[in-house]
């Protein structure tokens, strides 16, 4: 129908019909794909979300003496410096290095600050050569005083990303941010319609060397992101899931910075929000229908995070035009929603890429070859020791208590049994609360008779599929030494202990002394 040198020469003489993906989407209902192609040239989409795989390739210069930087380190967060002499790498999720500051100020700040025009204090170190005999360097820089400032992110834009919630009884903090217990609330990453890759979901138009918005300025596609993921669950067209992703690069000293965020997820750490708009030529009617994809079409998976496994399960199936309402039903409850996503960033940015093309600022390019679109799969990490899980751990056998017993015979039981913890069960064997010495021995020094009147009711548990690692993690973090193990009916199984993991460890390090494998 047309072409993309077509598009070029429209935009010059100021004919050309752009439109936002949000208008298109209208368009195609009211009018049809066929009369969209015939009548709008360009689409413009649009997203704003925290984007981990971020960071920038910095050049400092060669100060009088020089230096071979080995470590540097700017407002306490260390670069990547194994790059020749004065060359580095600052990754967003960096945490800093200062442990009073940690997770609150990281890499993804660093660049920001330097966007905004902010001095950094800078700091390098090196073992020293012959020609290149200086060993520290203490100064202070801004992004004018950088050589380069290189923005080059090697896995942003997924296509499309599941939405999170957590089963536990317990809060759990992800980079899918804070997700309350007993799936309390549910966080989504998407600008829905506006998305880019929804927008082009076989990468007909979009590939190797295509011009886009970048944080304010040009920047461009130079390859598939990692993790690109092409052979996945599709409905309506596009991936229920993460599916591709886009590796960008662009000049930082061009970026502006109301398109660009350093963030600290609480308990989780860095992460940087990118803004992206990607320009799709309206080549053909297919691609018209394309872009006409509304958010009650794009299907969108709920996961438990509550499941600390590669592959969580899949609790609901939902899309973006419920998500986007602020609520959806859960299991037979409302449960809000929440995007760590800016909708209305999103629609700011498609919005200006479409008045770039507009006033003849901004013209398309034609992909110097297209994003891989089949047999691309992502393979997990083989770990050669693997997890042990506490299903496999050996556990004394369990002994439990009722509500209804008396606080004498419990004491009779943890002393004649040599234990410390005992969970209290109702008459089906489920979990109803746990019991521990101390709680035993406060009890008799208080004169209460009846176990229900003592034992904790909001237990921290262990499931029978998870990692032992997972569990130790657990203990530490509730500062607790015990935990019931629960099957999925939630029946008691056993319990594990902080001494059944120490053995465990110990035993494992004897093997390996021996020559045998951990």
């Amino acid at each position: 129908m047309r072409t993309v040198k077509e598009i070029n020469q429209k935009i010059k003489d100021g004919d050309a019909v752009v439109v936002t993906a949000a208008e298109m989407t209208q368009i195609v209902r009211e009018n049809g794909a066929g009369e969209a192609a015939r009548d709008v040239d360009v689409v413009t989409t649009g997203t704003f979300g925290a984007m981990c795989s971020s960071g920038a390739f910095l050049n400092f210069g060669h100060s009088d003496p020089p230096i071979k930087m080995s470590k540097t380190y700017l407002n306490g967060v260390e670069a990547y410096s194994g790059l020749a002499a004065v060359d580095a790498y600052i990754g967003a999720t960096q945490p800093n290095r200062n442990p009073e500051i940690g997770l609150d100020y990281g890499g993804s700040h660093i660049i920001e600050d330097l966007i905004r025009g902010k001095e950094i204090e800078f700091v390098a170190e090196a073992y020293g050569t012959d020609c290149y005999p200086l060993t520290e360097v203490k100064t202070s820089l801004t992004l004018d005083k950088l050589n380069q400032a290189i923005m080059v992110n090697p896995r942003n834009s997924y296509q499309n990303y599941a939405a999170a919630t957590n089963s536990t009884d317990e809060t759990i903090y992800t980079y899918m941010g804070t997700l309350l217990p007993k799936m309390g609330n549910v966080s989504y990453s998407s600008a829905g319609e506006l998305s880019p890759l929804l927008n082009d979901p076989y990468f007909e138009t979009i590939g190797l060397g295509s011009r886009i918005f970048l944080c304010g300025a040009e920047g461009y596609i130079i390859g598939e992101g990692t993790q690109h993921e092409t052979d996945v669950e599709r409905e309506n067209g596009v991936p229920t899931g993460g599916a591709g992703t886009l590796m960008l690069k662009g000049d930082m000293k061009q970026m502006d910075a109301e398109y660009v965020r350093g963030a600290s997820m609480p308990k989780y750490g860095p992460t940087l929000y990118v803004g992206v708009g990607i320009p799709i030529p309206i080549l053909n009617e297919d691609i018209a229908q394309r872009t006409g994809i509304s958010n009650e079409e794009i299907v969108c998976n709920v996961v438990d995070y509550g499941v600390p496994r590669r592959s969580r399960p899949t609790i609901l199936k939902t899309n973006y035009m419920e998500l986007q309402t602020g609520k959806i039903e859960l299991n037979g409850r409302e449960v809000p929603t929440s995007p760590l996503s800016s909708l209305k960033k999103a629609r700011k940015i498609a919005g200006e890429l479409k008045t770039w093309i507009d006033n003849g600022e901004f013209f398309l390019t034609e992909p110097i070859s297209r994003l891989q679109s089949e047999g691309s799969t992502v393979r997990p990490l083989e770990i050669k020791k693997p997890s042990i899980l506490v299903k496999n751990v050996r556990t004394k056998p369990v002994i439990t208590a009722l509500p209804t017993d008396d606080v004498e015979d419990v004491a009779g039981k943890l002393v004649k049994n040599n234990i410390n913890h005992l969970p209290v069960v109702d008459g089906e064997g489920k979990l109803r609360g746990i019991v521990t010495s101390w709680d035993i021995a406060n009890a008799v020094a208080k004169g209460k008779k009846k176990l229900a009147d003592v034992m904790t009711r909001k237990v921290v548990i262990a499931r029978e599929d998870e990692s032992v690692d997972v569990v130790a993690r657990r203990l530490n973090k509730h500062e607790i030494s015990g935990l019931p193990i629960i099957d999925k009916d939630n029946k008691v199984k056993g319990m594990i202990t902080a001494e059944d993991i120490s053995m465990l460890i110990c035993n494992g390090q004897r093997r390996g002394k021996n020559g045998g494998s951990l």
